[in-house]
């Protein structure tokens, strides 16, 4: 019997997943990808010494990870080492004053009498709601898939119950009366590309989630866990092919019967399953006369999640009362995030992330500096920014912010900057509008409503990634590529896998 195959377009880690899941299924798997390296947005950058981490680095469920590794008898930390953070984030306030958030239920407590004691049992009760939600929406649906309305219909007892028409931000004022705590425990839409104000409080499992897991790091940075998943799909005999760029999909009737790459490139399979940003594949990769009557509905009226702007830069000395992970909060919330996503202004100020990984692996930098990036979340392309204009004054913009509060001095410390743009993402991740997310998390592109991880119209077409249910993040994309366990079936006596 000839072995089925199967090809993965994208390598950002749904489609690692997709790829390793789809081995030990039994196909034989070919992994395609644009770049030069693997990951996505977890590319790794070299600059005179300095190692940055392109995109995502707080690790929130680390046995996602590694199941990857147990499909085939493995262990994760064989191969990638992963350690704990404390605090997981320091809230930085216009005022200068701060908020440790992480650790065990009690630290956080201690924190929350520190700086809003009336908000100690509000917190016991939003973890509890939090716990809630997630015990519905992770535990029992991230992994399942949601092509048929039906199962959308089940849900909806549970979503009356979780009052899921409610956003973020009415949640957590449920609870919470101090305006920063407030900042604080809504910000977690924004890490899956959401404004905690119209995004479904659904969401707010992942502030259980946080809890339950705690949040983690990868020593060498995410590019480690790349690195790690690379080589145990080369150990299981995962083809893999960078630097080639999907732009055509081949059919038979209502089967895909392989792709077609930019530099004239064939390649055949029995099944294929996309990383891509569903936007990209089906206003750019699939025409539009093949595609079902119900995806070019979603795609013509998708509402997409905001741009980033990413800023990496090297210091010649440590900025050692910086932690791990800094939310910097502008002096605006509300205000800021309806112009971000509704008004599609780049507006004077912003509010950051700061990510330093030196504060816990020293291997990032030179001996006696420091690496960071800073991320800043910016309207996307619909907003027709100048990106070639603005880019540097913007990042001018934030240097001058970070030095005039928490790291003084900074701009005479610097020894290497550069950064993204929206426009960047579009170039190299082929996002639709340059987006950091895909779709946005709202409660109607949520579950049924998201892109649906089996392409309606084709037999053999399959979704994973951040535009798919149940959405991004890499808690988000590791589990789509998990909802492929339940709709492909694995191909008996083919393959000895593991």
């Amino acid at each position: 019997m000839q072995q089925q195959s199967a090809i993965v377009v994208g390598a950002g880690f749904g489609g690692i997943a997709a790829a390793l899941r789809m081995r030990a299924k039994g196909y034989q798997v070919t992994l395609l990808d644009k770049g030069s390296q693997l990951g996505g947005r977890a590319q790794v950058f070299q600059r005179e010494g300095f190692t940055f981490d392109a995109g995502p680095t707080v690790v929130t469920a680390p046995f996602l990870f590694d199941e990857l590794f147990e499909l085939f008898q493995k262990k994760r930390e064989d191969y990638v080492e992963f350690v704990p953070l404390e605090p997981w984030y320091r809230f930085v306030y216009p005022d200068n004053s701060h908020f440790d958030y992480g650790g065990t239920v009690e630290d956080t407590i201690a924190e929350i009498r520190r700086v809003a004691p009336e908000d100690e049992q509000g917190y016991l009760s939003l973890l509890k709601a939090s716990e809630e939600i997630f015990d519905v929406g992770f535990t029992q649906l991230a992994d399942e898939p949601f092509n048929e309305f039906s199962k959308m219909v089940k849900q909806i007892p549970h979503l009356l119950r979780l009052n899921s028409h409610k956003t973020v931000w009415q949640l957590v004022c449920k609870y919470l009366q101090s305006e920063k705590l407030r900042q604080a425990f809504s910000i977690q839409p924004l890490l899956v590309g959401g404004n905690p104000f119209d995004t479904t409080c659904i969401y707010n499992l992942i502030h259980f989630l946080e809890r339950e897991w705690g949040i983690h790091f990868a020593m060498g940075g995410t590019g480690a866990i790349v690195n790690a998943l690379e080589k145990l799909m080369r150990e299981e005999g995962i083809e893999i092919i960078t630097q080639a760029h999907v732009t055509g999909l081949t059919y038979q009737g209502q089967r895909v019967t392989g792709v077609d790459t930019a530099d004239g490139e064939h390649y055949s399979a029995d099944v294929v399953v996309s990383n891509m940003d569903p936007s990209h594949l089906y206003r750019n990769v699939i025409p539009k006369q093949k595609q079902h009557v119900m995806t070019r509905a979603k795609t013509a009226t998708a509402k997409h999640s905001m741009g980033l702007f990413v800023l990496y830069f090297g210091t010649d000395k440590q900025y050692e009362d910086v932690v791990h992970h800094t939310i910097w909060l502008g002096k605006r919330y509300k205000p800021l995030l309806d112009d971000i996503f509704n008004k599609q202004i780049l507006a004077e100020d912003f509010s950051l992330y700061l990510h330093r990984p030196t504060a816990t692996d020293p291997s990032f930098a030179p001996e006696g500096c420091d690496s960071f990036y800073v991320l800043s979340p910016v309207p996307n392309m619909a907003a027709q920014i100048d990106w070639e204009k603005q880019g540097q004054e913007y990042a001018d913009k934030v240097i001058a912010a970070l030095e005039a509060s928490i790291m003084p001095g900074l701009s005479q410390h610097l020894k290497v900057q550069f950064h993204m743009t929206p426009a960047d993402f579009v170039e190299q991740y082929d996002t639709h509008l340059g987006t950091g997310f895909s779709i946005a998390p709202t409660l109607t592109q949520s579950a049924w409503f998201r892109y649906h991880n089996k392409a309606e119209g084709f037999d053999n077409l399959y979704l994973v990634g951040a535009g798919t249910h149940p959405g991004a993040g890499m808690p988000g994309v590791l589990c789509s590529a998990k909802v492929l366990d339940k709709l492909i079936p694995e191909v008996e006596g083919l393959a000895d896998v593991g």
